[in-house]
Formats: structure tokens, C-alpha cells, sequence
């Protein structure tokens, strides 16, 4: 592989890899801030962001067609069929926004009632869900601009976007939330709108982006001439964004069953489950961010015709994310302890969170190619594939299995890591075959 792939593929993915962190960071944020006002608001303002994570996901199935197009039109000098995408997608959303944020916060009280959030804890609960819910649109555009942007190797945008609207919410929730340098103290509802104005602050930076470095309005204006090609493009987002998004939503249904299987065994198993899924979030960051950049740097060679040079820039970025993600698996294993000790004083979740951490490192390794090869096949246009695998394997595998190891069996958290590892390393074996059999190479959209 020539050094100039590998450098392009460092400059996408280091913006990529800090952009995900503060977006990691700043799903936290309302929470951390809010343990310091109130238990109740956190309990509740987690589960109010539990259901918009699932209407991102929703955002997701133009987003992701948006990201595959735009790389193969770029790679293929299709940059006139690169701003029909963009604009497309752009509208698609929108009205897709509008219509979640008009559900989000009309619904909001059955939404809340059906998830079966106590009395006790609506009053928190309710007008979260109905600040945040009705402004969800501007996140729905803010990911269409990104995916775009970082179609186009531009993914620095992103990221200096993300810096500065973590500073802007973390700042709005410390005014807002208890009231400092004269502003009312507002407390759920001051984190809910600091909340919504960062992600409209995100919006409008991006939008700028977007028309004085990535795609000048006249450009934009010139699509009127062309809109019969319009109704291609939507037909070609669908077609890549409805399986592509469905297994990310087959994925977390399932995560939303395990947790209710856990509940079955005990607090502890629950508790255990829960801090261990946000320590290894951050293992496996780094093979999120290889995988969507390597899929931007596959989606551009594929549009150019060099499917071999895509088959070996992929296995690059997949011996490379494993090798990392297993070391800083093994290394939080190591040091399981004392990071457990930091989050709980209950001696019994200690001990089995850190066994967990040493069972999981074979986990990882199946999730590290699954994570890469579901971004790649489907920037290469291969996206029907990993959805059939990941829907039938999840749950045969995953919650099966996960339910006969750890209840009928009665071996709790640990038979259901091991069906983890069975799930994603049955997933791995058969994504490995795919991408070696080059079938993929015929799937391209130009």
C-alpha cells in the first residue's frame, strides 16, 4: 500500500477520532452536571436520552447513503452528482427532523408513561423530553453536513465544530442549571436548553462550512436544472441507508433485551453491565474512527475503479484496529480494578466487573473487524449483506444463546459475554470471507 493512502487515511482519521470523542463526552455532560442537582433528573434525563439516541438513528438512514454516494462521486470526478446527494439528503432530513421533533415533543408524555418513567421522576422527565425533543431537527441536519464534509476529506470541520460546542454546552448547563452570572437557575430545563442552543450553534457553524469551503450556494442553485436525476439520488440513499441503518437498529435492540435479561439476574449483574459498556466504550473508539476513515479513503478508490487498492487499504485498517483495540482491551483489564473502585464501593460488582473486563478482550476482537467491515463493505456499495448477517447472528447468537447461557444455565454476566464473543467473532469469520472474496467490488454505485 503506498504511503500516500496511509497518509490520507491518518489526516481523516485523527479529526474523526477527537470529533467522537467530544461527542462521546458530551452525551455525558448533562448527566455529570446533573448529578450534582439532582438523582431524580439524572435517572430521568437518561432515559429521556435513550429515546433520542434511537431518532438519531432514525437520521441515520440518509446519513450513512449520504457519506457512501458522496465518497464514489467524489472518487469518480462526479462532483455535480456530489451536490445532488448533499442537497437531497439535506432536505430528506429536514423533513424527517421536523417531523421527529413535532413527535418528540407532542408524544412526549405517552413516550415517557409507556417507558414506565415513575411519577416521582416525570416532573424532570417531561420538559427535558419536550426542549430537547422539539429541536432534534437541527441535529438531523448537523449529521447530513458532517457526513458530507468528511465524504470530501474535510472532516477537521467537524471536529473544530464539536470543540467549540462542548465548551458552549458545558458553559450553558453550568449558567443554566444553577443559576450563575445572573441567569435564573433553571436546573433540568436549563440543561435541556443549553442542550438545544449548542446543537443549533452546531447547525449554524456548519451550514457556514458548508457554503464557504465545501459547497457554494451557486452551486446549490444550479440542481433546479437537474431534477430529474433528484429522484435517482433518493432512491440510492434508501437504497444504501435502510439496511445500513436497520443492523445499527437490530444492534441496539438487542443491547435493549440484554439489559432486560440482566435485569432478571440481579442489581449487581445490571449495575456490572451497565459501567462495563461505558469502559470499553472507549476501548473500541479507535476502530470506530479507522473504520468510517477508511471507508471515506475505500469510497473514493472505489469510485476511481481500483478495487484492489481498496482490498489492501482494508485489510490495513482492520490489522491495524485490532492490534490497538486488543491492547487497550487487555490494558483496561489490567487496570480493571481501580477503575471499578473509582465508580462503586459494592465489593461484589467490583470483582465481577473486572472478570467480565478479561472475558471481554476476546469480545473485542470480533467487534473490532465487525465494526470495520460493516463501515467498508457499505462503502464499497455491499450493504445488504451486513444486514442479513447482523440481524440473523445478533440474535441467534447474541440473544439466544445469551439467554440459554445466562439463565437457563444459570452462568449470570459470564454466559453472556461468552455468547458476545460468539456473536461478534461468528459475525468476524464471515465478514473476513466476504471482503476476501472481492464480491463486493461489483456492488459500486458509479
Amino acid at each position: 500500500m503506498t504511503l500516500n493512502l496511509k497518509k490520507d487515511l491518518a489526516r481523516l482519521a485523527a479529526p474523526i477520532f477527537i470529533e467522537t470523542l467530544l461527542i462521546a463526552l458530551m452525551g455525558g455532560v448533562d448527566t455529570f452536571m446533573l448529578s450534582n442537582y439532582s438523582d431524580e433528573a439524572v435517572g430521568a434525563v437518561g432515559l429521556v436520552n435513550q429515546l433520542v439516541t434511537f431518532a438519531f438513528l432514525i437520521f441515520q438512514i440518509i446519513n450513512l447513503g449520504t457519506s457512501v454516494l458522496c465518497s464514489q462521486y467524489l472518487g469518480a470526478g462526479q462532483r455535480s452528482r456530489m451536490v445532488q446527494v448533499t442537497s437531497v439528503a439535506l432536505v430528506l432530513n429536514l423533513i424527517l427532523g421536523l417531523l421527529m421533533s413535532a413527535f418528540l415533543f407532542f408524544a412526549a408524555e405517552w413516550l415517557l408513561t409507556v417507558m414506565n418513567l415513575r411519577p416521582e421522576l416525570m416532573c424532570h422527565g417531561l420538559p427535558y423530553m419536550r426542549i430537547v425533543g422539539v429541536f432534534v431537527f437541527f441535529q438531523s441536519l448537523h449529521m447530513t453536513i458532517s457526513a458530507s464534509l468528511r465524504a470530501n476529506k474535510k472532516a477537521s470541520y467537524p471536529m473544530i465544530v464539536s470543540v467549540i460546542v462542548n465548551v458552549v454546552n458545558i458553559f450553558g448547563n453550568y449558567c443554566l442549571i444553577f443559576g450563575k452570572f445572573g441567569f435564573p437557575a433553571l436546573g433540568v430545563e436549563g440543561a435541556a436548553i443549553s442542550t438545544a442552543f449548542s446543537r443549533g450553534t452546531a447547525m449554524v457553524l456548519l451550514f457556514g462550512i458548508l457554503f464557504a469551503k465545501h459547497i457554494p450556494l451557486s452551486e446549490f442553485a444550479k440542481i433546479k436544472s437537474r431534477a430529474e436525476g433528484l429522484l435517482n439520488e433518493v432512491k440510492n440513499l434508501l437504497r444504501i441507508g435502510l439496511p445500513s441503518a436497520g443492523e445499527n437498529m437490530s444492534y441496539n435492540a438487542q443491547q435493549i433485551v440484554i439489559i432486560y435479561l440482566a435485569n432478571m439476574i440481579g442489581n449487581n449483574e445490571v449495575t456490572t453491565f451497565t459501567l462495563i459498556n461505558n469502559i470499553v466504550m472507549f476501548v473500541y473508539i479507535f476502530c470506530i474512527c479507522m473504520a468510517q476513515a477508511g471507508a471515506i479513503s475505500i469510497g473514493h478508490l472505489v469510485g476511481e475503479h481500483k478495487p484492489k487498492a481498496a482490498y489492501v487499504l482494508g485489510k490495513y485498517v482492520m490489522k491495524l484496529s485490532v492490534i490497538v483495540t486488543i491492547i487497550l482491551s487487555a490494558g483496561s483489564a489490567f487496570v480493571g480494578k481501580p477503575i471499578f473502585g473509582a465508580l462503586t464501593e459494592n465489593a461484589d460488582i467490583i470483582s465481577l466487573g473486572c472478570m467480565i473486563l478479561f472475558v471481554n478482550i476476546g469480545r473485542e476482537f470480533g467487534r473490532t473487524i465487525n465494526i470495520y467491515a460493516t463501515n467498508v463493505l457499505r462503502a464499497t456499495g455491499d450493504v445488504n449483506f451486513p444486514f442479513y448477517v447482523g440481524v440473523v447472528v445478533q440474535w441467534l447468537a447474541g440473544v439466544l444463546l445469551g439467554y440459554m447461557f445466562s439463565i437457563v444455565l444459570g452462568w449470570g454476566l459470564v454466559g453472556m459475554w461468552i455468547a458476545f464473543i460468539l456473536d461478534e467473532n461468528i459475525r468476524g469469520v464471515i465478514f473476513i470471507w466476504r471482503w476476501r472474496s472481492m464480491k463486493w467490488a461489483k456492488k459500486a454505485f458509479v
